[in-house]
């Protein structure tokens, strides 16, 4: 147990977690920390060494693969969740990701498509999914991983995904907050992790693209007032403080967790 989950320990006893895009990188993160703090958790992902990474937590933890770009995928990951554990106290929606990195001109309207399903889809479908059994529990905890990059440069259509999410987690949070669900978001600026096991772009990037990513990167460093990039920790961390009880007051809140770059 990390000296968090020390410091922690206990804080999700009693509660079921679902951590998607949980993998690797934040998702895993906070998978893995839940865990150490009590939680029972089900990490969704589509790559199937998830499911090594469950094991690896413990009995605490149960995997399942599910692609959720698209509807059946959520629904299914969400039935899983309620057959293994029986309930869902807290659903963490932390897949997305932008996929591109160039001027929005010269996106075609194909990768466009590509960049809303990856990071708004999984989030707008798995919201849909976990509501109902929240609402027939009475009370339930949605945070959703947002991103500073609505303002930012080099990748337009992952921007307005992320702007897409900032708005659904205000709209349920005022929709659904008389009924006991608490709907929040952190929004992370850029976050150093480890080499990523299933690329971002399964095609490759170009010299141009390369150069093109090279320009965000600088312009996400600059903006920050720290003029460094985060760790994944202190990503988590946030995240699974607006999970937690400690949080049951703060409900249609965005929290950028970007060095001062409030995007």
């Amino acid at each position: 147990m990390s000296e968090y989950g020390a410091h922690f320990a206990g804080r999700f006893d009693g509660k079921v977690m679902v951590v998607t895009g949980a993998a690797q990188g934040i998702g895993r993160g906070v998978a893995e920390r839940a865990a150490a703090e009590g939680a029972q958790v089900l990490l969704v992902d589509r790559a199937d060494f998830v499911t090594d990474v469950a094991a690896a937590i413990g009995p605490k933890a149960h995997a399942f693969v599910a692609d959720l770009e698209g509807h059946a995928g959520a629904a299914a990951a969400v039935a899983h969740g309620l057959a293994v554990f029986g309930r869902i106290d807290i659903l963490i929606n932390n897949v997305g990701g932008a996929i591109r990195m160039r001027p929005y001109d010269q996106f075609t309207s194909e990768q466009i498509d590509a960049e809303i399903r990856r990071s708004l889809m999984p989030t707008l479908y798995c919201c849909h999914a976990v509501l109902p059994p929240m609402l027939a529990q009475g009370a339930g905890t949605i945070v959703n991983v947002s991103s500073n990059a609505t303002r930012g440069i080099r990748r337009g259509p992952y921007s307005a995904a992320k702007g897409g999410i900032n708005a659904l987690t205000q709209s349920l949070a005022m929709e659904y907050g008389e009924q006991g669900i608490r709907v929040v978001a952190t929004a992370p600026g850029g976050t150093s992790a480890p080499a990523r096991k299933v690329p971002r772009n399964a095609e490759g990037d170009s010299a141009q693209e390369q150069a093109w990513m090279a320009e965000a990167v600088e312009q996400v460093t600059r903006s920050t007032f720290m003029k460094r990039y985060g760790t994944l920790e202190e990503q988590i961390a946030p995240i699974l403080f607006l999970a937690s009880d400690e949080a049951s007051y703060i409900t249609g809140t965005v929290l950028p967790v970007a060095g001062g770059d409030l995007g």
